[in-house]
């Protein structure tokens, strides 16, 4: 945590541990699957630069958001996954892709518009609780994965 807020507001004191540039887009990838290093580099449209990236992680460890494990076959492999604070934090992207589906006159990715359509008639809750348990599901199977040497296949 930062040793100093800006003030007491909660809304800048998010915006002092998560309101830079990145930090919530690699949360975003992560609720997309995308848990390695060269995934994060590779698959974002974005394209954060790889010192970035590595400054983000960090913080985002450091304040809880985000832990790894080391893949079992290759030690030099991280697959970064989302805590429960972490998780906590798919509300807030939710709501903020809503806004600027209502307000911004632009066409957005291929994810974001199958998840509009997907998600069109369903009430909120509903979305932000189903992807939250999707996500905890997928965490469960990756640390089983690469922490249970006895553990063979697994499906994500």
């Amino acid at each position: 945590m930062p040793k100093q807020f800006r003030s007491s507001s909660p809304i800048s004191n998010f915006l002092d541990l998560l309101g830079d540039k990145w930090s919530l887009l690699v949360v975003r990838d992560l609720f997309l699957y995308r848990e390695t290093f060269s995934q994060l580099i590779q698959e974002g449209e974005e394209r954060i630069s790889t010192n970035i990236l590595t400054d983000r992680l960090k913080k985002l460890k450091k304040y809880g958001i985000i832990d790894f494990v080391n893949d079992r076959n290759d030690h030099k492999v991280k697959h970064y996954y989302l805590t429960d604070k972490g998780i906590d934090l798919n509300a807030v992207l939710f709501e903020m892709s809503i806004w600027s589906k209502k307000h911004l006159d632009r066409e957005f990715d291929v994810i974001a518009k199958d998840f509009f359509k997907q998600t069109k008639d369903v009430p909120r809750e509903l979305v932000i609780s189903s992807v939250s348990t999707n996500y905890k599901e997928h965490k469960e199977k990756l640390l089983d994965y690469h922490l249970n040497p006895h553990t063979f296949k697994v499906s994500f």
